[in-house]
């Protein structure tokens, strides 16, 4: 029995629906594709910090300026002086040197700081010892000169003025000193001869000092001629020194 046409176009029909069937099957049968998750969150910021003290040296007692910084940070605390703001300044005056430690606290984690402020001390004056006051007679015997004369002579040389006026200017600061002027010879010549001798030296001496200011009532003189010599050799250096006009402190 032969075909029917109708009998074929059933049969296409259903073969066409089949394959579709079949294709939807094998679709249907794929796996989805997995979900990619988020980034997790980036990490907190890390705490900054940063503390200085003006000025860092100090004298003891004195105050010093604290300034400090930070950023990212929720808990903030120096040593010695606790919690503080996380920016801020403060007068400190430390008595001995300190160093001044910050720390910052934050989700990020924690950041230190610090700043040192030295504290000087001016060292202690030593006391230094006063010599021993010196007696009148040792002031006198320091710091007044005798005057010399050439021989045979009796007029003050010019180095010998400049000598009695220094000595003017140191007695004229103790006028309550009397002084004795002496007249003074070397051995050569009389007794006689040398005794009007060594009181024209002692003169001419004492005349030069009040020339200079001292005053005339505080001077007295006396001659001892060659009698009492400074220097006993009989040579020409030893008979300088005994032309003299000597200056004694006598008393107040």
């Amino acid at each position: 029995m032969k075909n029917h046409p109708c009998i074929h176009a059933i049969t296409r029909r259903a073969a066409t629906i089949a394959a579709m069937s079949l294709l939807l099957a094998v679709a249907g049968c794929k796996h989805p594709k997995p979900v990619t998750p988020p980034p997790p969150p980036p990490p907190p910021p890390a705490p900054t910090a940063s503390i200085t003290a003006n000025p860092s040296t100090v004298n003891a007692g004195q105050p010093t300026q604290l300034t400090w910084q930070t950023e990212n940070a929720t808990d903030v605390s120096i040593e010695g002086i606790g919690k503080v703001q996380g920016n801020g300044s403060q007068t400190v005056t430390p008595t001995d040197s300190t160093t001044y430690r910050l720390t910052a606290t934050g989700p990020g984690g924690t950041q230190d700081a610090s700043a040192r402020v030295t504290v000087t001390r001016p060292q202690p004056v030593q006391q230094q010892e006063q010599p021993p006051s010196l007696t009148d007679q040792q002031l006198f015997d320091r710091d007044v000169k005798d005057a010399y004369f050439d021989y045979d002579s009796f007029e003050v040389r010019q180095q010998d003025a400049s000598i009695l006026q220094a000595d003017a200017q140191f007695l004229n600061q103790h006028p309550n000193w009397k002084i004795t002027i002496e007249g003074h010879c070397d051995e050569r010549g009389s007794t006689e001869y040398n005794m009007a001798l060594g009181d024209s030296r002692a003169q001419s001496a004492k005349q030069a000092l009040v020339s200079a200011g001292v005053s005339a009532n505080r001077l007295n003189t006396i001659s001892y001629g060659k009698e009492k010599p400074f220097c006993t050799e009989s040579n020409e250096q030893c008979w300088q020194e005994n032309r003299r006009a000597h200056l004694v402190l006598a008393g107040q």
